[in-house]
């Protein structure tokens, strides 16, 4: 037999052999969520070509994971971070689920900004996700890493939570099917990213902060930043894990949230490049997180777990916009996107996503297949091979598993909607407070409650959303209005009412509630 041909048949049953491996065992699953990152936050573009954006910032183990991976360019969460993360816990649309804000740490606030000239705040789920059913004011599901956790994973939660209020059960991670937490609470941001502070740990005027990162006493004083902290303490925790079960790792880190507390190992070359201090500042927290995702791949790479683990790289919401504490013209941060963080607007809700499945995603590949974060749900437990998957909740998340095979399979016909019935700061502004969208192929329906007025955009040729195309297409517009009601009856979702006589406002297509 030719030498060459051996050699051939051999590489040829060598790759088979690993990829039937792949899709037999259970592979380890790491998810990489980071906190307000917009899509353009990063040197991988995301469009069609690379932008201003992606030459600012500096992300090579993005890059790295993109080239080993699938970029997904029509990815999307919610348009804040508490309804983001439980639909990824819950399968569960935020209309459906009824967290559509973010949760207030204290048990039984509501984080709705409490003044409008129109509305009265809606009745939503304002504590959260619980495991445990008839708490007041949350939802109550089976979350995913339990089901993770029956299926025979060894559970590791580090970093944001953010699941629910104090006191209630989905506060701490622990009753959620995690074995492990580390450094995750009721807070959705860190007081502090910095040791020297404790991350919030010192008492001002005789009070700890509220939103004091627990957990890291260690590092306190040692000038290491909260993102290598949080790095540091998640690879101990996999290299304890037993060496035989697989693992799920859920690293959420707290950056790039406020406050804009400069990352010391990076911050100097964005100050250089002439980035005011709060973009360079920024710039430093996408860096850092950077980094943190080529700490984790290389720990993979040395400890030989590359070729058996799924990463899945996402953002919670479109990167903030508002200025300040952002510089320049407020809601372009985002651009070629509309607006950002808090907005229907694609600013405020598309995101970077990347998936590396070695054997499984072809390197360097592109999925235009738009989906959302309640479709994680599905996905990630048919990826675990999970077979208990008996929830006490519907759920409306649809499993892309086939996409990670073949990037260019489609679900053209597919609905997506956001349900934003809440008022979240005090401005106007684009697309924020009392908004809901819907997405079905290219075209993008926004509506707003207020102005009872249904905007249309076709983001095939109009990514940036800058021509209402209402006028030209009523039919369209209506019908997908219609759409839109249905959706949101279906999941009986709250509508706002208006102050004085408590009237609850009209559906998207105009119909009484």
């Amino acid at each position: 037999m030719n030498r060459f041909f051996s050699i051939t048949v051999a590489a040829v049953l060598t790759a088979f052999a690993f990829t039937a491996t792949a899709q037999t065992q259970q592979p380890n699953i790491i998810v990489f969520m980071v906190d307000d990152m917009g899509w353009q936050d990063t040197s991988v573009p995301f469009w069609k070509q690379k932008t201003e954006n992606n030459k600012l910032f500096h992300t090579p183990n993005m890059e790295k994971l993109a080239s080993r991976g699938i970029k997904f360019t029509n990815a999307y969460a919610t348009l804040v971070c508490t309804p983001t993360r439980v639909s990824f816990l819950s399968g569960m649309s935020a209309a459906h689920h009824r967290v559509t804000n973010w949760t207030a740490i204290e048990k039984g606030v509501n984080s709705d900004y409490p003044d409008d000239d129109t509305f009265n705040s809606v009745n939503w789920n304002i504590d959260g996700l619980s495991p445990v059913e008839k708490v007041a004011n949350t939802v109550y599901v089976t979350p995913l890493p339990k089901l993770l956790q029956n299926a025979g994973y060894y559970t590791i939660h580090c970093g944001k939570a953010h699941f629910g209020s104090k006191g209630t059960p989905g506060a701490d991670p622990l009753n959620l099917g995690f074995d492990i937490n580390i450094a995750g609470s009721e807070i959705g941001s860190p007081a502090s990213y910095l040791s020297e502070k404790k991350y919030g740990n010192i008492a001002a005027n005789g009070k700890v902060s509220l939103q004091a990162v627990p957990g890291l006493e260690a590092y306190y004083n040692t000038d290491t930043f909260l993102t290598e902290a949080l790095t540091q303490e998640a690879l101990k925790a996999l290299a304890q894990r037993k060496a035989q079960k697989p693992f799920f790792l859920y690293l959420s880190h707290y950056a790039v949230h406020t406050p804009f507390d400069a990352d010391p190992r990076f911050v100097q070359k964005y100050l250089d490049k002439g980035l005011s201090k709060p973009e360079a500042a920024y710039a430093s927290l996408v860096e850092g997180m950077d980094k943190s995702l080529g700490d984790v791949m290389d720990w993979l790479d040395a400890n030989q777990l590359s070729d058996k683990t799924v990463i899945i790289f996402m953002s919670d919401n479109g990167g903030l916009s508002r200025v300040p504490p952002r510089s320049g013209i407020a809601h372009t941060q985002n651009a070629p996107l509309k607006a950002g963080k808090g907005s229907v607007y694609e600013g405020g809700i598309r995101e970077p996503m990347i998936i590396s499945w070695p054997g499984i995603t072809p390197p360097n590949s592109i999925s235009e297949r738009y989906l959302i974060i309640e479709d994680f749900f599905p996905t990630i437990l048919d990826i675990a091979k999970a077979k208990n998957r008996k929830t006490v909740q519907t759920v409306d998340g649809k499993s892309f598993i086939t996409s990670l095979k073949k990037p260019s399979v489609q679900d053209s016909n597919r609905v997506l909607i956001w349900h934003y019935p809440n008022k979240w700061v005090p401005e106007e502004a684009p697309g924020i407070s009392w908004f809901s969208a819907l997405r079905q192929g290219n075209w993008k329906l926004v509506y707003n409650y207020k102005k009872q007025h249904a905007e249309l955009y076709n983001l095939a040729t109009d990514i940036g959303e800058a021509h209402d195309l209402s006028e030209t297409y009523p039919k369209k517009t209506f019908a997908l209005q219609q759409l839109l009601t249905r959706y949101l009856k279906n999941y009986k979702a709250q509508l706002p009412a208006y102050k004085g006589n408590g009237e609850t406002v009209n559906w998207p297509d105009g119909t009484k509630n």
